[in-house]
């Protein structure tokens, strides 16, 4: 499927993105270990998310909407009858296995062609450290056998900044009555621990250091998703790039482990305000963009974990921006959807943008001005919406061709793109 747009107008609008990704993924999961039934309302209902429900439901659950919630039963888990089927989703197959390390039971679990080619080792190391038992392909890739075992605590040091990969420790960690302690140089999102405690975890944070074990049962707890930011910063974008134009993004998660991205744009010049609202487990709150003029910036290693997610918005931005900016420490754009580092710099360029690949980021010399082209999502939906956002600004047509993989986060991504 493409998609066709051309460069917009300034405006002023207000708008809600569809519910947190990376909460929504934990919500079920994590309500799935606690005693009870938890509550979930305004889960996100996309294809990565419901990859996670289903896997869940085939491990045993009771997972059922009513109305507008869904009501997870947390009792009970049994060996899956099939292959479990993580799609296109990292947080899920990555998450999954941290619990089936622990069942006693028999398990695999496999994705789509692109999660084929995304590595599992880095859960699966420190997971076999603890007494899990894996057979992967070439010891890395989906799909993965489990067969779970009695696990034993560790002190971990994450290699590489990760949310994904301390949270399979974490989880494992449930099933263990001693204390496990896991090392984090660089903080990455914080949604796991936070939950946990809300939930009566036995979880706690000294420093660099998150220690956690399985001896307190979790109880079962009202969700309610705030909007995932990483779907509002597309929008958030797209106001900064364009002056004269305002825009208020409602009820979004606030959560400072995400919102790095807020950081870079006030560096670059851009204005915003937020309006917090009360806070329980998760920070939230409205967020005002205005255009502006945009300064250049540099993101150094340290900079990186806090906008993993809008590294390829932050390129854009720095195609408008005065001057040279340059993203330094960022390889692990490499193994997500695509190699994002490539696709960012191969599209931007299309479009007329002064940009380099280098080994661990870019190199971006602004301002440009782009003119529409034909670009390619290569099937990674934020990619996608980058590429639209582009568009956007963009002198004639640009064609964004492979637009249905935003079905995997933003399903309503186009039209409120349309709406604005």
């Amino acid at each position: 499927m493409n998609y066709h747009i051309t460069r917009k107008e300034p405006f002023a609008s207000s708008l809600r993105v569809p519910a947190d990704k990376s909460i929504s993924h934990r919500a079920l999961i994590l309500g799935s270990l606690a005693e009870g039934e938890s509550r979930v309302e305004n889960l996100l209902e996309s294809r990565d998310v419901l990859a996670t429900l289903e896997i869940l439901k085939k491990l045993g659950k009771t997972i059922e909407k009513e109305g507008e919630a869904w009501i997870i039963k947390g009792r009970g888990w049994k060996e899956p009858e099939d292959v479990l089927n993580a799609e296109n989703s990292g947080t899920t197959a990555r998450l999954i296995l941290g619990i089936l390390s622990r069942l006693p039971f028999f398990s695999v679990i496999t994705g789509d062609n692109s999660l084929r080619r995304r590595p599992m080792d880095r859960v699966i190391q420190p997971l076999t450290l603890m007494g899990g038992k894996f057979w992967a392909r070439q010891d890395k890739y989906l799909p993965v056998a489990v067969k779970g075992n009695r696990l034993s605590p560790i002190s971990y040091t994450l290699p590489i900044p990760s949310a994904q990969v301390k949270s399979s420790i974490i989880l494992a960690a449930l099933g263990i009555p001693k204390y496990s302690t896991i090392i984090e140089p660089l903080p990455s999102r914080d949604h796991t621990e936070r939950m946990l405690k809300y939930m009566g975890g036995d979880i706690r944070r000294e420093g660099s250091k998150i220690i956690v074990s399985g001896k307190a049962k979790l109880r079962s707890r009202y969700f309610c998703v705030p909007g995932d930011f990483s779907s509002a910063a597309f929008f958030i974008a797209l106001s900064a790039l364009i002056e004269g134009s305002s825009l208020t993004i409602k009820d979004v998660g606030l959560n400072p482990t995400r919102t790095g991205f807020l950081k870079v744009l006030e560096k670059m010049g851009a204005k915003i305000k937020i309006s917090r609202k009360g806070e329980t487990w998760e920070p939230r709150g409205d967020i005002e963009i205005e255009g502006s003029k945009l300064s250049p910036i540099a993101l150094q290693r340290e900079d990186i974990p806090g906008v993993i997610d809008e590294i390829p918005l932050i390129a854009l931005l720095a195609t408008q921006a005065e001057g040279e900016s340059r993203i330094e420490g960022a390889e692990e754009l490499r193994v997500k959807e695509s190699d994002r580092i490539k696709t960012t710099v191969d599209n931007l360029r299309l479009m007329g943008a002064d940009i380099q690949e280098r080994p661990d980021g870019m190199i971006i010399k602004g301002p440009a001005a782009l003119k529409g082209n034909r670009v390619k999502s290569n099937g990674d939906h934020r990619i996608a919406m980058m590429l639209s956002i582009a568009g956007s600004i963009a002198e004639g047509e640009t064609i964004v061709e492979g637009t249905e993989c935003v079905n995997i986060s933003f399903p309503n991504f186009f039209n409120l793109l349309k709406d604005i």
